[in-house]
């Protein structure tokens, strides 16, 4: 069984706050990674709500329900009984009061949607509660890697020399997806991808909204996959599923509370209308994109270069997303681009405000020119900069000036 990052990240939660929810993709392994918590480090009670006795008990009274159960609880997919939150509530300022030592690490939960965005219940555990997201497996996670790309990259601490690869690019972005279809080949991918975009956006939607034109997202998924990497266009997205623009913006954001795509915002600090200030759009899963877009992973690197390159991208976001969401709040993810076209494709801000950027190029070789939108946003950030790379093919980390590295994309897991 492949350790999951998240795992230390959720202990360590535990024992500072009452609840804390792991949310993320169905079948990102969010039960499994509660269950082996529960097995070992954290003994607990385990719940599902996919049973439907459990899912009635407590629909029915949501506090006689929990406090049946006297120990600690785990309550997986609990997005389907969202009238537990306000009963949670109730029983952690209950224990608050009699211990509020005691009452840390009662509660762990577990979602496949981001329900904390509907109105009313991101306030209920407000102060109690810390949210984490479970994402597909990370390439790091799948080559048994330390763990230490980011801090050398928010310190600056690169140092020349050659990268040991473990297996080419398009193997880290094949395993780097669902823990199920991980090792898995394309016929039986192909066949769990059209499963699950199916369940997910006719049954799991219906659970935390009532939408009038449930047909529409499997094609609004499709235009977002085929736009992944671009700036978003509400407008435009709209014209092209035939919807108006709040509709359709509406729409988008429920694909992301169902963690099938995520919006990456744009850096600015005090630049005005220099920026364009809209997010950038990308799938939760690279594997999820190449299926989308019927991509040949193999055939694209050869023959597309500009495709592959698209999904390379999309890959680095998502493993960039992965390795911060375990580091615990190490650092904001965004981009970067100006009104004249310059950008860099991540930035990522700690909370001390010091940045460090990332360029992905889909190339063998760096050259100088590569580094144009790093060091545009390194004068706009300053003393704040610490330190900007480019993300390539090759397999040599090599300075090109003190805080401005071409670093092989084998060093995000190696």
């Amino acid at each position: 069984m492949i350790e999951r990052s998240l795992n230390k990240t959720v202990l360590e939660a535990l024992r500072v706050f009452p609840v804390v929810y792991v949310a993320g993709p169905r079948q990102a392994g969010k039960s499994t990674l509660a269950l082996r918590l529960a097995a070992n480090e954290w003994p607990a009670d385990y719940v599902t709500f996919d049973e439907a006795t459990m899912l009635g008990a407590a629909h029915a009274h949501p506090e006689s329900f929990l406090r049946a159960w006297k120990g600690r609880l785990i309550l997986d997919e609990v997005q389907m009984a969202p009238g537990l939150f306000r009963a949670l509530k109730a029983m952690v300022d209950e224990a608050r009061l009699k211990n509020k030592q005691a009452a840390n690490g009662q509660y762990l939960l577990t979602g496949s949607s981001n329900i904390l965005a509907l109105p009313g219940l991101a306030d209920a555990l407000v102060g109690r509660m810390s949210v984490l997201t479970l994402y597909p497996l990370s390439a790091l996670e799948v080559s048994g890697g330390s763990g230490s790309f980011l801090p050398c990259l928010m310190e600056n601490r690169f140092r020349p020399g050659a990268i040991q690869k473990n297996g080419t690019l398009t193997d880290a972005i094949r395993r780097a997806t669902f823990p199920e279809i991980s090792t898995q080949d394309e016929t039986a991918r192909r066949q769990w991808f059209e499963s699950y975009i199916t369940t997910i956006l006719q049954r799991d939607v219906r659970q935390i909204a009532d939408i009038a034109k449930l047909g529409i997202l499997p094609n609004l998924l499709k235009t977002l996959a085929g736009r992944a990497g671009e700036l978003v266009n509400e407008a435009d997205i709209a014209r092209m599923i035939g919807l108006n623009a709040v509709t359709s913006k509406n729409y988008r954001v429920l694909l992301q509370m169902m963690f099938l795509t995520m919006d990456i915002k744009p850096w600015f600090r005090n630049i005005g209308k220099r920026l364009v200030k809209a997010p950038k759009n990308y799938l939760v899963d690279a594997s999820l994109l190449c299926h989308l877009q019927r991509i040949d992973l193999a055939q694209s690197e050869v023959n597309d270069p500009h495709r592959f390159g698209q999904v390379l991208e999309n890959f680095v976001a998502t493993e960039l997303v992965k390795q911060l969401s375990a580091a615990g709040g190490i650092a904001e993810l965004y981009h970067f681009r100006t009104s004249d076209g310059k950008e860099v494709d991540f930035v990522l801000e700690s909370p001390n405000g010091k940045l460090a950027a990332i360029e992905v190029k889909n190339r063998d070789a760096v050259t100088e020119n590569h580094f144009k939108g790093l060091k545009i946003l390194r004068q706009q950030a300053q003393d704040d900069f610490v330190c900007g790379i480019v993300l390539y093919r090759g397999n040599r980390i090599a300075p090109f000036d003190s805080n401005l590295w071409a670093v092989p994309a084998d060093a995000m897991w190696s």
